[in-house]
């Protein structure tokens, strides 16, 4: 008998909650409500909460782990698009390949806490400034939370209170006060780009290459591989691919790397589209992130460009994905669901039957693996746009041209870089100084004791941050006062700062060029969009003879006068187990490079090595791409390393240590031993101590035709591990810390 016949029967529905627990939990319709469409989002109680979740399954039919009487009812069914159904797969197809609850991936999804609050409300609260409260009005604790809270842009009572941290109920109080107004919300806008607005002319190799890229829109899934050299324009080349998308009706998605590259690439955006594009990334507040999601859920925007979370808003209707710079480490996310965003983007694709280009000057070895499979395509740009060449690449032997210091100065810069610092800011242009490494000095120790200060949550050592006066962990944000005396030994001037950072860097170009105007730029300034562009602007406009600058520098900036690039430590990065150490330092080092002579002036990159022979060095010095690219295949391959073969990290942690390295070992004694499968450890991490807690890393490697999931999950299934000890699964680790 159905389900329908039964009057006395609930109708149950599977409710997927954005919390890393389980699977969908059981909830009966409203009354009233005989049907709802699978993907609806819904508000439903969960323990002492409401909480927003989407109908996963939408009949449970003698399915029911519920009794009827004790089964909770659905509060309220939110007027909106529901998730469809190729956002629902990818969420429990990155669920299962990472091995996380899909909860803990509809939560990354869902974006925000309470995504649908104040829906419904035209009107919002907003501070009355300079107002007088009506007399006999009693001014509370949460009354005071909820008045600092609100602004001049009105708020939904909800949010005004989330917020402040309080309950909504002071909200009105203070409106029949006087000290809030009631103001229209307004929704966002988002305005539609024009595929036909205009752009750059694009030369004959960039014209053929886009000729390719138009050719994947509206056929299918594909994955394409855009190679090209620094300046040669890769981000034109593939935004006529996303005109052509446009002119078909469909929506794109573009990943960036850092939040540090919007800047320019919006300019390039709103060239040819005549508009900025909605950005997503994790400077912006949640209101607007809010309106942000709802207007992508409901097919407001038509382009987006975000950092690598963007992948996971409900996009309908994709026409294609591009995630420039592919290569980039940082779009790994290594908290919470661990995953890598370039290889979700490529899924994503091929559940929506959608291209995807995959845009670097220095492609990962994965990408390059997969393009001589012939499982990906590939488009080449070797020139670089107009009249730029590319620079010329010279190594400074550190052995045969050390440094040289003075009374007063300890030096890092080779009299050769700095004769050639002295000639370009001579010719009136401009230097970029390379050093992945933010502060003074990575390390601090008393030159009569030899204690050396380290982080008392980590095993790392305190970076001297000389400006600010303090010594910081970079790893947990500890940081203290810089001592005036050793506290060990309590000897007063025994402090040494040993090794430079950026700001050391800087003191020496101060010292050595004192009319040279100077800025330093660190992937500190991430954290503030609007301080990083001013930065950027700053460099382009000529108010900078010399930056100082780490990584955030290295990548899709163009600056026309910077003609020099000095690399202080090309060696940094190469040492250690690492397996991608080699990659990653020629990929940095190579996109470093290419900020040199981007416009009609010729550039120059000098690299400082105690290593020239080193075979990444050798091959930046050469230009020999290729060369390094067979080197490293050949050795990944000969170890069935990947992308020749699979790896799964197991990271054991837990604040006592004996009961975390018990774990680890219990798990070692248990590791699955078969044909194509080897564990390496348990062994301390790198950090063996991070943010107040004991780690223990295990690695498993496996042949390529091996599912690594289910050898993990019987090998974990067979121990039994204490719930004071966290054991993280990484897929496909990035890094080995």
């Amino acid at each position: 008998m159905s389900v329908k016949n039964q009057p006395n029967k609930k109708r149950r529905v599977g409710v997927l909650l954005p919390v890393p627990l389980g699977g969908a939990y059981d909830y009966a319709l409203p009354e009233g409500v005989s049907d709802i469409a699978a993907g609806s989002f819904v508000r439903v109680p969960f323990g002492r909460r409401q909480m927003t979740g989407v109908v996963w399954k939408t009949d449970l039919s003698g399915e029911g782990r519920v009794d009827d009487e004790k089964l909770k009812e659905i509060s309220e069914i939110y007027p909106f698009s529901p998730l469809d159904a190729e956002n629902r797969r990818f969420i429990d197809w990155v669920a299962s390949y990472t091995m996380s609850a899909a909860g803990a991936v509809l939560k990354m999804a869902m974006s925000i806490d309470d995504v649908f609050s104040g829906v419904g409300e035209t009107e919002g609260f907003a501070k009355n400034e300079g107002a007088v409260p009506v007399a006999g009005f009693r001014m509370t604790p949460a009354r005071e939370k909820l008045l600092a809270a609100a602004s001049a842009v009105p708020e939904s009572a909800a949010a005004l209170a989330r917020k402040a941290g309080v309950s909504a109920s002071g909200v009105q109080a203070l409106f029949k006060a006087g000290l809030l107004r009631k103001e229209k919300m307004m929704p966002e806008t988002f305005e539609t780009p024009n595929p036909a607005f205009g752009g750059v002319v694009l030369n004959e190799e960039q014209q053929k290459a886009s000729d390719f890229l138009k050719s994947k829109i509206n056929a299918g899934f594909s994955v394409t591989l855009l190679d090209g050299v620094t300046g040669s324009g890769k981000t034109e080349v593939y935004l006529e691919a996303a005109a052509k998308a446009l002119e078909c009706g469909r929506r794109v998605l573009v990943l960036l790397p850092e939040i540090g590259l919007t800047g320019q690439w919006v300019e390039r955006f709103r060239r040819r589209f005549g508009i900025s594009p909605a950005l997503w990334h994790s400077d912006m507040g949640a209101k607007k992130r809010r309106e942000t999601w709802k207007a992508v859920l409901d097919g407001r925007i038509r382009v987006l460009a975000g950092a690598r979370s963007a992948l996971f808003l409900p996009f309908s209707d994709l026409g294609l994905i591009v995630v420039d710079e592919e290569h980039d480490a940082s779009y790994k996310q290594e908290d919470g669901v661990i995953y890598h965003a370039r290889d979700m983007a490529v899924v994503r694709a091929k559940i929506s039957d959608v291209p995807i280009v995959l845009s670097s000057a220095t492609p990962s070895l994965e990408t390059v693996a997969n393009v001589n499979a012939g499982r990906y395509e590939k488009a080449v740009l070797h020139n670089r746009f107009g009249a730029a060449k590319l620079p010329d690449v010279r190594l400074i032997d550190m052995r045969r041209d050390p440094p040289e210091d003075t009374a007063s100065l300890k030096s890092f810069l080779s009299p050769v870089l700095l004769e050639h610092i002295k000639n370009t800011l001579f010719r009136g242009e401009q230097s970029l100084l390379f050093l992945n490494r933010r502060g003074y000095a990575p390390l601090v120790l008393c030159r009569k004791c030899g204690y050396r200060f380290q982080c008392t949550h980590c095993s790392a050592w305190l970076v001297e941050h000389r400006e600010a006066g303090r010594l910081e962990c970079h790893h947990c944000g500890y940081s203290v006062p810089v001592p005036e005396a050793c506290p060990v030994c309590g000897e007063t001037d025994s402090l040494a700062s040993c090794g430079p950072g950026v700001e050391r860097i800087s003191e020496e170009i101060q010292v050595r060029f004192p009319q040279a105007r100077r800025l330093i730029v660190t992937g500190d300034m991430t954290s503030s969009p609007d301080r990083l562009n001013e930065a950027m602007r700053r460099i382009r406009d000529h108010e900078a003879d010399i930056i100082i600058g780490t990584q955030i520098l290295a990548k899709g900036h163009h600056f026309p006068d910077l003609t020099l690039v000095g690399i202080v430590d090309a060696d940094l990065g190469l040492a250690g187990g690492d397996l991608r150490a080699g990659e990653r330092t020629y990929q940095m080092l190579s996109q470093v490079a290419g900020r040199a002579g981007r416009a009609d002036k010729k550039g120059l990159v000098l690299m400082q090595s105690y290593e020239p022979d080193n075979a990444v060095i050798s091959a930046l010095a050469c230009g020999d791409a290729q060369a390094f690219i067979q080197a490293e295949t050949e050795s990944r391959e000969a170890f069935h390393m990947p992308p020749f073969g699979r790896m799964a990290a197991l990271i054991v942690s837990g604040e006592d240590r004996s009961t975390t390295e018990q774990a680890a070992y219990s798990l070692g004694k248990s590791a699955p031993y078969m044909q194509g499968v080897r564990v390496l450890g348990p062994a301390p991490a790198p950090l063996a101590l991070l943010r107040g807690k004991y780690r223990y890393r295990l690695l498993l490697q496996t042949e390529r035709n091996v599912r690594i999931q289910n050898v993990l999950s019987e090998w974990l299934e067979s121990v039994k591990i204490p719930s004071s000890v966290r054991v993280k699964v990484d897929i496909d680790p990035y890094s080995f810390f």
